[in-house]
């Protein structure tokens, strides 16, 4: 496909537009508007006028391509239906949006009709990009609090089940008449004209911009993303653009190579600007990005950042450093730090946040300077479509919109991740490219474990013979601090310390149950899975690497499965599916000529089965009126139950208050399991309209509950905040209508707080929702751990306090109601939240302890004693809610001090050593967050990665930033007294650190 598939140049481009047929009848102004435009830009317009209902027969019959014609040509007739009079389009927009198939008459409910939308366009072969006016919301309210509700189902939700790319909403009502926002239609046909051109300028001549990330800056992040391998994709990816024609000059034999270009070139220093080759150190000058900016974002940025030159991020007197590696045509650099390191309160308060004037002028170079024709941002994930700006439905005004302006722009996501990834598609104009998960491993058993295990067996074949190997037993737990896993009761209620020496004053038949109890531990431990290592863009697995995905999925016993015909096919079609992650590359290079890129939902094999695979495809999020599922509210009652029972076995009393985590990466790949938890809590059920969105969350009679009323502090993920609109609503309601309930308080503790709350005068007594800032993310927990930057936990617990008092619902819109907050942290008891998946759990991401952790913190400090804090893994059949400590035990066992694990990461060059020195970081963001300071954790750390000097080197030379940052928060774990180490092995980590960090320096210097 060389040359792309660009018909003749002279001709104009023609889209194909449909629009609402009662419209015209009703002489809406906006119809002729927007054809004119279309035409005035050089763009000739096919306007077809359609009831709502038959959108897909007119694409499908009604228009053609270029590549449809020529697979006719070549036999392969995909749409029998198609019209002689079919006239060739190069790109769709539907200003209808609704599904394809159906319209707005359709039954909202996915599935077939998806499918049949999928061929049509597959066998076209273009763009189809939904934008359309709101005829649901107002103009005021979409830019005052962003598009919500059933207006962001139409427009987003839906179309993106059929693969639709760039929604742009193009005006509102303003009372009862539609009005066009004209730089909204022209954001519209700026991107319309640059999908078309890529796909008719010829290869050779095509520029593309590659964005990696390098942030927290220090740290070794350049060229990571999470799941995946960047510099060997990377490698991967130029070389198949070099074999499709495009220019991109010589490679080096190793992506690491590349990559540490990449990052001399970024860190330049303005005086080193020596011209090695490839390095083009660039720059922008300050009133060229005044000239790019206008006056309007200019003056913004002036007046968050004082003036444009002084912030001191890579800006260098009047000039704008801009980093990168351009081999031919292709320019690849790295996406600049949001703010200044070290300053965690970045002032993210204010509604009318910017950006630093250098970030501005990095994609405005793309923009202006480079000319980039499309940018690829590589893997999981950037910055720029977290901006401040609309929560959803990009304005004028959207910092994302602004700097990707008309840039087309494909984004290498992780398949697991349909939550984030909608950012990246609707505030950043992504077409998402989704790759495969790593494969996956089961923990086993290793050192130390094996030994104990085995010990144990010989142990039980004669308990009366081998006693003698009572006090090896006893030693080898106590090492390993497996008695923290798996306390010895008896030990516990005598007051006896379980040591060695005292192993004779426990009665025989005591530690013969424990040792039951134990080894059934250490399976678990055995049984646990991990993810193995990083993925490397379009790789097929290897017979080894299936095996460890089949395994998991299937479970443990290839005897059994053997026998199920059904499963047998199952087996050969996962074979198959996995097979295809050559499309992950296939389809990157297809987007980059402009054409349809299959959708498919995000999520994961093990919990979701075949239907997310194969990767390589524009995955999407579910509709999110259909939230909960039945099976998801069947699950998460059954755990809401759980948490009950448990509470009640634990105190003898109902808990009053539960908070439940709401985030958008388990309620979408769940189907709302949190959800339903929310809901047994406070003892309530979805009710359906006939077309099976749900309408209301019903309370239900007490009688039938079977418990009291639980009270529950609902603390959502900023994405949860902003693509949940209607769900947020409901719930609102529901809580309103709880707290007003005529019931007794000791029945319904929403009641009673609300109640109490009412008699101090407090407003909005029933608000339950909280998150962070509106239109910002994230408790900045986390970057305090990052920097180092705190005391104490209680530090921590304040800083999510205050990041998380902004209430959400009907009428409040992000309003600070602090009372309601603090009397919610002093009666929760309990809190609980599922984990959706293998690769991201309490330990590989800072996410958990940041939120999770943090709420915690904040909590017990109101209640003056500790809150317990459950976690469901919902990749999992079993919906037993997991202590907290428990987890991080089995996590750190099975993966961080898992030779397997290690083993497997230490082997993906720089990025696996900067996985593992994120591990690091989030142990210590445990420790300040849940006081989880078990010594053995940070001893067998520091002996698998710092002490063994063979895998310190690996990790050093690979990644020396990362390497320093795994030393250095060993040291700070001691300093933080959350180890008890020997000197001697202190010694030995000061002298690593020091020698790391000069070498480091010598290289900057």
């Amino acid at each position: 496909l060389k040359g792309g598939l660009g018909g003749s140049k002279i001709q104009k481009p023609v889209v194909g537009i449909l629009l609402y047929r009662k419209h015209v009848i009703t002489k809406q102004p906006y119809i002729p508007q927007l054809i004119r435009n279309f035409q005035e830009a050089g763009l000739i317009p096919l306007p077809i006028f359609i009831n709502g209902v038959e959108g897909h027969v007119a694409v499908r019959d009604w228009m053609t391509t270029d590549y449809e014609t020529q697979q006719r040509q070549q036999g392969n007739v995909e749409i029998a239906s198609l019209s002689k009079e079919a006239v060739k389009v190069d790109a769709i927009v539907s200003t209808i949006g609704f599904p394809l198939v159906g319209g707005p008459a359709g039954s909202m409910e996915a599935g077939r009709q998806v499918d049949v939308a999928k061929r049509i366009l597959t066998a076209k072969n273009v763009p189809y990009i939904v934008a359309a006016p709101l005829l649901i919301q107002d103009i005021y309210s979409w830019t005052r609090q962003g598009i919500g509700g059933l207006q962001s189902v139409v427009l987003y939700a839906l179309p993106e089940l059929d693969g639709a790319i760039d929604t742009v909403p193009l005006g509102g009502l303003v009372g009862e008449k539609i009005y066009l926002v004209p730089e909204r239609v022209q954001r519209l046909i700026g991107r319309v004209k640059n999908w078309v051109a890529l796909r008719q300028k010829p290869v050779s001549e095509r520029k593309i911009a590659i964005i990696l990330y390098g942030f927290p800056p220090g740290y070794g992040a350049v060229g990571t993303a999470a799941l995946l391998n960047v510099p060997r994709s990377l490698l991967k990816f130029l070389q198949a653009l070099k074999d499709q024609g495009y220019t991109v000059g010589d490679l080096p034999e190793d992506g690491e190579e590349l990559i540490r270009k990449v990052k001399e070139a970024d860190e330049l220093k303005w005086e080193d600007k020596q011209d090695e080759e490839n390095i083009v150190p660039s720059s922008v000058n300050v009133r060229t990005l005044e000239k790019w900016l206008g006056y309007r974002s200019t003056s913004r940025i002036e007046k968050q950042w004082k003036s444009l030159t002084s912030t001191g991020i890579k800006t260098y007197g009047d000039e704008f450093h801009i980093g990168g590696v351009q081999v031919g045509n292709v320019w690849i650099g790295v996406q600049p730090p949001l703010g200044l390191q070290g300053d965690p309160m970045r002032l993210m308060f204010e509604r009318d946040l910017t950006p630093h004037p250098q970030y501005a002028a990095f994609y405005k170079w793309l923009q202006n300077e480079f000319a980039a024709d499309a940018v690829v941002h590589f893997g999981m994930h950037g910055t720029v479509e977290w901006l401040p700006g609309s929560p959803l439905g990009n304005t004028g005004y959207s910092w994302s919109d602004i700097l990707l302006g008309d840039l087309p722009n494909l984004y290498i996501y992780a398949a697991n991740n349909p939550s984030e990834s909608i950012l990246a598609k609707r505030r950043g104009y992504g077409v998402l490219i989704s790759h495969n998960v790593p494969p996956y491993g089961r923990a086993g058993l290793y050192k130390e474990l094996v030994t104990l295990r085995d010990l144990i067996a010989e142990y039980r074949e004669d308990p009366q013979k081998n006693y003698v190997l009572k006090e090896a037993i006893c030693k080898k737990i106590v090492d390993t601090g497996l008695d923290a896993d798996c306390p010895f009761e008896d030990a516990k209620r005598l007051g006896i310390g379980f040591t060695p020496e005292n192993i004779r004053m426990f009665s025989g038949h005591a530690f013969d149950d424990y040792l039951v109890k134990l080894y059934e531990y250490l399976q678990v431990l055995e049984n646990r899975l991990f993810s193995s290592g990083l993925h490397v863009l379009g790789e097929k697995p290897s017979e080894e690497e299936l095996a460890g995905y089949l395994e998991a999925y299937f479970g443990n016993e290839p005897q059994r499965r053997r026998e199920r015909r059904e499963e047998e096919e199952e087996e050969k079609r996962i074979r198959e599916l996995l097979g295809q992650t050559t499309d992950e590359l296939t389809n990157l290079v297809r987007g980059l000529n402009g054409e349809y890129i299959l959708p498919a939902p995000g999520g994961d094999l093990l919990r979701d089965g075949v239907g997310v695979l194969p990767t390589g495809r524009n995955i999407h999020a579910l509709d999110p009126y259909r939230m909960p599922s039945p099976a998801a509210f069947a699950r998460g009652r059954e755990i809401g139950q759980k948490i009950i029972a448990q509470h009640l076995q634990e105190n003898g009393t109902y808990p009053e208050t539960v908070a439940v985590m709401l985030w958008g990466l388990d309620a979408i790949k769940t189907k709302g399991e949190s959800l339903g938890i929310l809901l047994e809590l406070v003892g309530a059920e979805a009710v359906k309209e006939g077309t099976g969105r749900i309408v209301r969350y019903e309370l239900k009679p007490l009688a039938e509950v079977g418990h009291p009323r639980i009270d529950v502090l609902a603390n959502l993920s900023g994405i949860f905040r902003d693509s949940f609109v209607n769900i947020i609503e409901l719930l609102d309601d529901l809580f309103e209508r709880a707290a007003e309930a005529d019931e007794p308080e000791n029945q319904n503790f929403i009641r009673k707080h609300a109640l109490a709350l009412k008699a101090q005068g407090v407003e909005n007594v029933s608000a339950r929702l909280f998150s962070n800032p509106a239109g910002d993310f994230g408790s900045l927990v986390n970057d305090r751990v990052v920097d180092s930057n705190w005391e104490s936990g209680d530090e921590l617990g304040d800083t999510w306090k205050g990041r998380n008092v902004f209430s959400y619902g009907r009428q409040d819109k992000g309003q600070a109601r602090p009372e309601v907050l603090t009397q919610l942290l002093q009666n929760t008891s309990r809190i609980v939240q599922e984990i959706d998946s293998v690769e991201y759990g309490l330990t590989d991401i800072q996410e958990y302890y940041a939120n999770t952790g943090g709420l915690k913190k904040a909590a017990e400090k109101q209640r003056g004693k500790k809150v317990t804090t459950s976690f469901v893994e919902s990749f999992s059949k079993d919906t037993t809610p997991r202590n907290l400590d428990d987890l991080l035990r089995m996590e750190y066992r099975s993966k961080l001090l898992n030779p397997k694990w290690a083993e497997a990461m230490a082997n993906q060059g720089s990025g696996g050593a900067y996985e593992i020195s994120q591990r690091m970081t989030a142990l210590i963001g445990w420790g300040g967050t849940a006081d989880f300071t078990d010594n053995w954790v940070y001893d067998q750390a520091a002996d698998t990665y710092a002490l063994d000097a063979e895998m310190a080197e690996k990790l050093r030379k690979a990644n020396p930033e990362a390497f320093r940052n795994l030393v250095g928060r060993m040291l700070e774990a001691h300093g933080r007294g959350f180890w008890e180490a020997s000197d001697e092995k202190l010694q030995k980590l000061r002298e690593l650190y020091e020698l790391t960090d000069e070498e480091i320096e010598g290289v900057t210097v």
